[in-house]
C-alpha cells in the first residue's frame, strides 16, 4: 500500500481526512502513484497535474523520505520506503507571496 498525504484543500475536494492509501501495480513512480490517485478520486484530475500535459502544477511540490522530488521525471522510481508504505508520498501546497 502506498501512503499519500495531500494538502488540506485537496483532502476536502476528495472527501478524505488524513492519509490516502492506494494499491499501485507495477513500478512505483510519481506517474503511477498519481494515476492511481486520480483513478480512485477523479475529482482530483487537473488539480495536481495539468490536464493536457500531465505536468505538475506550479504551486504543488512532491516530497518523500525528506527529499524534494518535484523536478524528478514522472517515470523515476520513488524511494523504496514509499513503495513499501513505510514513508508517505507528500503532495505539498507551495507558499507564494511576499
Amino acid at each position: 500500500m502506498i501512503r499519500i498525504l495531500l494538502p488540506a484543500h485537496l483532502r476536502t475536494l476528495a472527501g478524505v481526512s488524513g492519509e490516502v492509501m492506494l494499491e499501485v501495480g507495477g513500478a512505483v513512480t510519481q506517474r503511477s502513484v498519481l494515476d492511481a490517485l486520480e483513478a480512485k478520486y477523479p475529482m482530483l484530475c487537473g488539480t495536481i497535474r495539468e490536464h493536457g500535459t500531465m505536468k505538475r502544477r506550479a504551486f504543488l511540490r512532491f516530497f518523500a523520505c525528506g527529499e524534494d522530488l518535484s523536478h524528478e521525471p514522472p517515470e523515476a522510481l520513488l524511494p523504496e520506503a514509499v513503495g513499501k508504505g513505510v514513508e508517505p508520498f507528500l503532495v505539498i501546497a507551495a507558499v507564494a507571496g511576499g
